[in-house]
């Protein structure tokens, strides 16, 4: 059974008023007494309900942002479309960063709570199967995710699987039968999973053999030699790579250059999220684009209304806790025809490789 604040006053040995008052006001509580409730709250491991507080009217007008990382303008660009609607709302924000690491998650998120929040907009790892999502439900702390593309909680993104599969059709349309996808870690990434069941399901539409991805640290800024050595050595090598993301495309870019392979001429790459940066490049990043900035004023005017609606969460029903916004894919010179390609053998750009493809030799 759940402990309430009346067992914790039980434990301590004080009234449940002088306990409120150690959790909401400490610096109105003697030290020796706050000392006591608090190891009381400790041994019975007591969480204030953040939703009885709103409903008892105490607002902190403070809401938490936890993202992987700002390393990656995705999330930079989703967080200045939060502050934009908060700052004028007249909320706080306050935010952590997890490294994709769930065990920095669960420090964020308690952090978090502890300061009182009213309410989280995170990215996980895996939204459906997280613990800590099944703790916030149960407590009532309300929350709404994003990127993470899951119809069991509220979130906003876009279909990642469908995105993939689009993109990976344009690869494949160029003529490319000889595709990989690079991901960060599946384990820290539920998106970069749902992106590789799409590519998958182009390449076998297509009579072509899907390899599993080729997993890569998030977080390295170069690409291992063995990953290298795996993309540029061998008769059946890529010709087409497909990353999950367009700051990953870039680091693959610039170790391909150092293996001294050309951009589209001896590889193909596509990116994923729509980086403006990416247009910037030479030649400019082909890439799935995602709305993202529109991910996180959206993320915002949910939590905002699964706020004001807190009194009756009725209101939001299992069919409208997932909002999916429209994804396009962004031409780009990182992306050539693979009959123009000098090196590497050929299909017409003009028609997809047949069925019979997929009896070839699968690339290494």
């Amino acid at each position: 059974m759940t402990p309430t604040i009346k067992d914790v006053a039980a434990h301590a040995g004080f009234s449940i008023a002088t306990v409120s008052r150690a959790i909401n006001a400490p610096h109105t509580v003697n030290p020796v007494t706050l000392d006591k409730v608090r190891q009381s709250i400790d041994a019975l491991n007591f969480r204030p309900s953040p939703l009885g507080r709103q409903l008892r009217g105490e607002r902190t007008r403070l809401v938490g942002v936890v993202l992987p990382t700002l390393a990656n303008p995705v999330f930079a660009e989703c967080l200045q479309g939060i502050d934009d609607l908060a700052s004028a709302q007249g909320y706080r924000l306050m935010l952590m960063t997890t490294q994709y690491d769930v065990d920095r998650e669960r420090h964020a998120i308690e952090t978090l709570r502890e300061h009182r929040v009213e309410g989280l907009i995170l990215t996980v790892a895996d939204a459906d199967t997280h613990p800590l999502l099944d703790e916030l439900d149960r407590d009532g702390l309300l929350y709404v995710l994003m990127h993470n593309d899951t119809v069991r909680r509220p979130s906003v993104s876009v279909d990642n699987r469908l995105a993939a599969y689009d993109g990976v059709r344009r690869l494949i349309a160029h003529g490319h039968r000889r595709i990989l996808m690079l991901a960060g870690s599946f384990a820290a990434s539920d998106r970069a999973r749902q992106r590789h069941l799409g590519y998958t399901q182009a390449m076998q539409q297509a009579g072509l053999t899907a390899a599993p991805a080729l997993e890569v640290n998030f977080n390295a800024e170069e690409l291992a030699p063995s990953v290298l050595a795996h993309l540029t050595h061998g008769a059946n090598r890529p010709t087409a790579l497909f990353c999950s993301n367009d700051l990953l495309a870039m680091v693959v870019m610039r170790g391909l250059r150092r293996a001294r392979l050309k951009i589209p001429q001896d590889m193909s790459i596509l990116g994923f999220d729509g980086l403006a940066m990416g247009e910037l490049l030479s030649p400019a990043l082909a890439s799935i684009c995602a709305p993202n900035r529109e991910i996180g004023c959206a993320a915002w005017q949910r939590l905002l209304a699964r706020i004001g609606g807190a009194r009756d969460q009725r209101a939001f029903s299992a069919s409208s806790l997932a909002l999916t916004l429209p994804h396009s894919v962004r031409e780009g010179a990182t992306i050539a025809a693979l009959g123009s390609h000098p090196n590497l053998d050929g299909a017409s750009p003009a028609h997809p490789p047949s069925a019979a493809a997929a009896t070839e030799k699968p690339f290494a």
